[in-house]
Order: C-alpha cells, then sequence, then structure tokens
C-alpha cells in the first residue's frame, strides 16, 4: 500500500500532527507528552517568535487511510547564516515501526528543502535550542524529560537505513546529591568568590527578578551558547516569551545568580521539580485535572528529582570556577528538600567543559541521543 504524505492545512490537522504522537506513546511508560497547549505555541506562525527567522511546513503519513507518522520540516535562516550551511530540519519525527512510512516522511523533508535551494537534511532539531534535540539511541527504559523527546529504538534504524550519518551527541546524566559539598566546590567557590569580587544573588519574587535581570539571563545564554552546534542567537521577541513563560513558575530557591562587583550577570543556574511523572498524569491537558498535577510536583511535594534546565557562564568566566560557586549554593538547596538527583538536560558530548563540571559528584550517564545528516539527492 502507498504511503500518502499530506501538508497541516488547517487547525484540524495541526490537532491531527499534535496528537499523533500521545497515541504512539500511551501505552509506553517512559515517554512524557509534552502539553498540547505548549505544542501549538510552538507550531503556530502567529505565536512562536522563532518564525521571524525560521520557515516550516510539517506533514502527516497516512497508509490504508490511517494515520501512521508526522514530521516537520524547518528551515532556521540565522543558523544557516551563522554556520555556512544550506540545511533543511527535520523536527517532531514519528512514524510505526514500517519503512516505507519513515523513507516518506524524510522525502518529503527533502522536496520541501530542495525547493527553497537546501543541500542537506539534519535532524531531529527544532526551530531552536529551546525547542528538543537528538534522536534517543540510549536509554529506552528510562523516564524521559520535559525538555528532551522520547523515542522508540527502531527510529535511529530507520535513520541509519536512508544513508544518514551521525551530525552530533548529547549525553544526559543522573547527577547524584551528595551528603556534603565536595571539598574541592567549596575551596574552589570561595577563591573565585573572593578574587574575582562575586556575589551569589537570590530572589523571592519571580517578577522582580524578571525586572532586575530577566534580559541579562537570556543575553547570557547568547553569549555563553554562541560556539555550540547549531545555536542561533534568540530574538528579542523570544526573550520576552520566555521571561514570560518560564521565569513566574519557577521555584525560586532552585534559581541561582552570580554577579561581579557591578551587579553584571556572569552566572546563572535554572534547576526545577522533575515535571515528567506529572506531564504524564495530565496527558498533555492542563484541564481538567494537568494543572493539579503540575502544580503539586512544582510547589508542593517534595522532589526527589530536579531537572537542570540552564547552567551558563559567562565566556570570561568559563574554566574559573563559577561552576561550583553555583553548586556552592545549589546543593545545601536540594539536601534540604530531599532532592536525591539532579536530572541534566542534553549536553553535548564533545563538550569537555560541560562534562567536566560533573567531575567531582557521584553520576550515571543514562542517555544518549544523536542528530544525523545526509545530503539532499
Amino acid at each position: 500500500m502507498a504511503i500518502e504524505i499530506r501538508k497541516v492545512a488547517t487547525r484540524g490537522d495541526l490537532r491531527k500532527f499534535i496528537r499523533f504522537n500521545y497515541q504512539l506513546y500511551k501505552d509506553s511508560p517512559y515517554a512524557v507528552p509534552e502539553l498540547y497547549s505548549d505544542m501549538v505555541a510552538t507550531l503556530s506562525k502567529d505565536k512562536n517568535p522563532a518564525f521571524e527567522f525560521c520557515e516550516a511546513d510539517y506533514f502527516l503519513a497516512y497508509k490504508d487511510g490511517r494515520l501512521v507518522g508526522r514530521v516537520a520540516a524547518i528551515i532556521n535562516r540565522r543558523a544557516n547564516e551563522r554556520w555556512g550551511k544550506r540545511q533543511v530540519r527535520f523536527g517532531w519525527i514519528d512514524f510505526i515501526d514500517d519503512e516505507q512510512v519513515s523513507s516518506a516522511l524524510i522525502a518529503a523533508v527533502e522536496q520541501w528543502g530542495s525547493q527553497r535551494g537546501m543541500t542537506e537534511v539534519v535532524g531531529p532539531l527544532g526551530f531552536t535550542d529551546f525547542d528538543p534535540e537528538g534522536m534517543l539511541v540510549e536509554g529506552f527504559d528510562q523516564l524521559g524529560t520535559m525538555s528532551a523527546t522520547y523515542n522508540y529504538e527502531y527510529y535511529s534504524r530507520h535513520i541509519e537505513r536512508m544513508g544518514f550519518g551521525q551530525d552530533a551527541e548529547w549525553v544526559e546524566m543522573k547527577v547524584f546529591v551528595p551528603d556534603a559539598i565536595p571539598e574541592k566546590h567549596l575551596r574552589i567557590a570561595e577563591i573565585v568568590k573572593k578574587k574575582y569580587n562575586l556575589q551569589v544573588k537570590k530572589y523571592k519574587s519571580g517578577k522582580r527578578i524578571a525586572k532586575d535581570y530577566g534580559q541579562q539571563i537570556f543575553d547570557l545564554m547568547n553569549l555563553a551558547y554562541r560556539d555550540l552546534y547549531g545555536f542561533s542567537e534568540l530574538s528579542p521577541r523570544q526573550v520576552q516569551l520566555y521571561i514570560k513563560t518560564y521565569l513566574p513558575i519557577l521555584d525560586l530557591d532552585f534559581l541561582t545568580l552570580i554577579t561581579d562587583a557591578e551587579g553584571k550577570l556572569v552566572g546563572v543556574g535554572i534547576t526545577m521539580p522533575s515535571l515528567s511523572v506529572a506531564l504524564q498524569k495530565a496527558k498533555g491537558r492542563y484541564f481538567p485535572f494537568g494543572w493539579w498535577h503540575l502544580l503539586k510536583a512544582l510547589f508542593i511535594s517534595k522532589p526527589k528529582v530536579i531537572d537542570f534546565l540552564l547552567v551558563a557562564v559567562h565566556p570570561d568566566y568559563q574554566g574559573k570556577g563559577v561552576n561550583a560557586l553555583l553548586f556552592t549554593d545549589l546543593i545545601p538547596i536540594y539536601q534540604r528538600k530531599g532532592v536525591q538527583y539532579a536530572e541534566t538536560n542534553p549536553e553535548l558530548a564533545a563538550n569537555a567543559k560541560v562534562q567536566s563540571q560533573w567531575q567531582y559528584f557521584d553520576q550515571q550517564l543514562h542517555k544518549r541521543r544523536r542528530s544525523y545528516v545526509k545530503p539532499i539527492g
């Protein structure tokens, strides 16, 4: 039976695109569904500021009249200019274990990209680094996280069979909270604090931190991450959206700022209670009871697991011990709240600076993911 590819053209089509993931993974104990409303906002041209520099279309695959796959085709013009590429990205890709289906989805992305002058197809990637990156290749028996996608084991086999080669690799770690702050961290933190006249700042008000440091947090991200794989600078509209979306929902005990003598931000660590189980219970919906599961996980229950959302240090201070200052502040908070371990975001395996920050902790590498690339045609 031939595969029919249909471009998403209506709100109903977009609803099917989003809900296909929920259906495909409804019986998986490891997949964590994204919130439906968040997905609508991300994929809608009138709601996502990334469309200032991105172009995208979405495709659905049907076999014998049944929906069997989906994929997004994305061109990030800013990233292509930054890295000297002509790449079309494939993202939010899901499919049944059928090579005809996966091949038809990728062919749709290649054709779409070729029509727009692209010469390579790469993915899985989203619009920006704030979207999920990479395809899971290890850790299929591990619970997913809010910031990364889960996929079945057969996905990478399909992609590699089509001639894709590895483009980048990420690892994810469980970092266990120690009984005491590592002695070396204490020494380094004290030295760097005195040497550079650095201060630890904490806030109790989300509105106040947004006013004082919201812009600086994302400016720091643009600086700290500018040389990382596929990065494209966040636009002012994106920054304002993320300030409005994320800062109000954070437990500010888990957010630490490091500033210099003039109050300029040089380091930030943002962590939050894991929402994985709450999102599974919510099943992609705020209502009728999804909001309660999320609220409970964020502010009521004592979290056993936290997610490292963001650790960023100004390039002028990287490798000088600022990370030790961050962890020296955060570890006692984790201990007091009963946190057992932290789950890192996907981190580039080749980024030695990032990997080295965990060397004084008990840790477990439990997931690995990859992006793939191949020429079009």
